[in-house]
């Protein structure tokens, strides 16, 4: 059984790694890929050991806040579009929050992309992602209010697509999502 101090020095070092994590995506958001360890180390108030010991590396801290990232838009799809009846508009609340995300961490996407290659979701939330993306997407078929042919393919496509031009101010993402829309409508 472990003992009062073993106990308190695990909540401790989660509390570490949390206030770590916080504080990374926080500077990465604001400063890009100039953020070093020892910067998050200093906003976060813990010595660079105890960065490295939750993140060995600048590539791993970089893949716990992308992952965070992807967790949250997982969570948001879970809580505000899979509960919308109104299927075609639970996709535009999709792509409109992935657009915001991307948007508002222009920097923290560059410094993704520089370490990671993209800025793609990995792992198993990819594949939540995906499973979500393909209730979506089925219901929206069922109900004839999506086109039959949609695939979660389509779906990462257009994702990928309003991510990109929010991200690099390319144009006008809500313009886009409203083509997206469009293009996603059974014919006829």
């Amino acid at each position: 059984m472990p003992s009062e101090t073993s106990r308190k020095l695990r909540t401790d070092a989660a509390r570490n790694r949390d206030q770590v994590l916080e504080t990374a995506t926080a500077l990465f958001t604001t400063r890009g890929g100039a953020v070093q360890m020892a910067d998050v180390a200093r906003e976060a108030g813990v010595g660079v050991g105890t960065v490295y010991r939750h993140f060995p590396t600048r590539q791993a801290l970089i893949e716990a806040v992308a992952e965070q990232r992807f967790a949250g838009i997982l969570d948001y799809v879970r809580r505000a579009c899979l509960p919308n009846p109104d299927t075609r508009q639970a996709v535009a609340e999709f792509l409109i929050h992935v657009a915001e995300v991307h948007e508002r961490g222009r920097a923290l996407s560059g410094a993704i992309e520089s370490v990671l290659g993209d800025t793609e979701p990995r792992g198993e939330i990819r594949t939540q992602l995906g499973e979500l993306g393909e209730q979506l997407l089925s219901r929206g078929r069922a109900e004839g209010t999506i086109r039959s042919d949609a695939t979660v393919a389509d779906l990462y496509m257009l994702v990928g697509a309003v991510a990109t031009i929010s991200r690099d101010a390319i144009g006008d993402w809500h313009r886009f999502i409203d083509l997206a829309l469009d293009a996603l409508r059974p014919p006829g």
